[in-house]
């Protein structure tokens, strides 16, 4: 009986889990601990989410389309250094439209094998991280890069920054969701990648550019991680040639426990901003609770085996699949 009632409501508990979990999760946080709550950890929470919630708005395009980007970490260790380096050689006024420029073309590669070849979007993207992080290494010559002179420079308002006391990497991020958001529910490119992600063959006879549209979800994945990268470096004032090693993973969690389908066609944007926060608080009240830091990838991996099984329960309209 239990069984049969759980089946029944698959789709519902796929749809609703993640709200659910999210206040269940600061309930459980809130009681353990005092000081989760307060307004102080509550914004540093929000400050901290941003870089993975950034390059998660772009991630979650491409996944809606379909596809999936693995080279986002390597792609923000080689736009921080970038970005970083070239500051004091020629500016942050040139320094910063180069590192977008090229780490578009970093986009516009993934973008053109994916897209235009049709490769496929998983060995693309996993072989791209290993050569990104290479010309992060043959670039920085393997060692890490800083700002000399740290106080004086306008650089650091995207990281350390704010406006009307809001933190400006905080609205960074809300500024974009909320375009990002707009361009998927009222444009008609948002309306295309839902298109090509749920069913290309049908979207290419319906007249759908299925290659330019895939072509530009990447590039719009590149353009996330260039302003990730802006505000990481701002932040730090400096970079490590790993510093975005393991940001694909808390990313692709983030975009599925959102909601976002690994099989393409569904998503949204402010949902995964929600997941985004989600992940955030759920480490920061493990480490409020004295848990070291490996308990959070395991609680990461956990909650992307629980979302993909909500997404294929979605999908299925059951939660378990019948035993042949």
């Amino acid at each position: 009986m239990l069984i049969d009632r759980l089946k029944a409501g698959g789709p519902a508990i796929a749809k609703q889990g993640i709200l659910v979990a999210f206040i269940l999760f600061m309930i459980v946080f809130s009681v353990m601990s005092d000081r989760f709550m307060t307004t102080g950890n509550v914004m540093s929470v929000f400050r901290q989410a941003t870089i993975i919630g950034v390059i998660a708005l772009g991630v979650t395009i491409v996944v809606i389309g379909g596809n999936l980007d693995l080279s986002v970490g390597s792609m923000l260790s080689f736009a921080t250094v970038l970005v970083v380096d070239l500051h004091d050689k020629i500016g942050p006024e040139l320094a910063i439209p180069v590192m977008v420029l090229a780490t578009l073309c970093l986009g516009a590669i993934n973008g053109f094998l994916i897209g235009i070849l049709r490769l496929n979007s998983l060995i693309v993207t996993l072989g791209m991280l290993s050569v990104i992080q290479g010309l992060v290494l043959i670039y920085s010559g393997g060692q890490n890069v800083d700002i000399a002179n740290q106080t004086d420079t306008w650089f650091r308002f995207f990281g350390r920054g704010a406006i009307f006391g809001v933190a400006t990497p905080i609205i960074i991020f809300l500024g974009l969701a909320l375009v990002f958001h707009v361009i998927m529910t009222r444009m008609p490119f948002g309306r295309r990648v839902i298109a090509v992600g749920g069913n290309p063959t049908a979207s290419v006879f319906s007249g759908v550019p299925r290659s330019r549209v895939v072509f530009m979800t990447y590039l719009i994945s590149a353009l996330c991680v260039a302003v990730a990268a802006m505000i990481l470096g701002s932040r730090v004032m400096g970079s490590q040639n790993n510093v975005g090693q393991g940001y694909e993973l808390q990313v692709l969690a983030a975009v599925i426990l959102g909601g976002t389908s690994l099989l393409g066609g569904s998503g949204s944007i402010l949902r995964t901003v929600l997941g985004v926060l989600m992940l955030a608080f759920i480490q920061n009240g493990l480490i409020l609770m004295g848990q070291p830091y490996y308990t959070q990838w395991l609680v990461t991996w956990a909650v992307i085996i629980i979302a993909v099984w909500l997404d294929v329960a979605a999908k299925r309209g059951r939660l378990f699949s019948p035993i042949a």
